[in-house]
């Protein structure tokens, strides 16, 4: 499994915002955006400041999704 943030970018246009508005409104870096987009772990504190911003929930920012390929325990070769 991993995080998505798809429920975040969603939530972006009902608050009709750019990603370049919430971060200068949460107070968030470049990288901490780019790392959102490519999919990579953002520190709690991040998302409370992102939820507080929007004045949403955390189910608002993000959502666990399956991995399209099973991680396989045993290797053959």
């Amino acid at each position: 499994m991993h995080i998505s943030y798809k429920p975040l970018w969603h939530t972006l246009v009902e608050c009709n915002m750019r990603k370049e508005d919430l971060r200068l409104a949460a107070g968030l870096t470049t990288n901490m955006i780019a790392n959102m987009g490519k999919g990579k772990n953002i520190s709690m504190e991040t998302l409370v400041r992102i939820c507080e911003t929007l004045n949403c929930g955390i189910m608002d920012v993000i959502e666990l999704e399956q991995d399209k390929e099973p991680k396989n325990e045993e290797q053959t070769g």
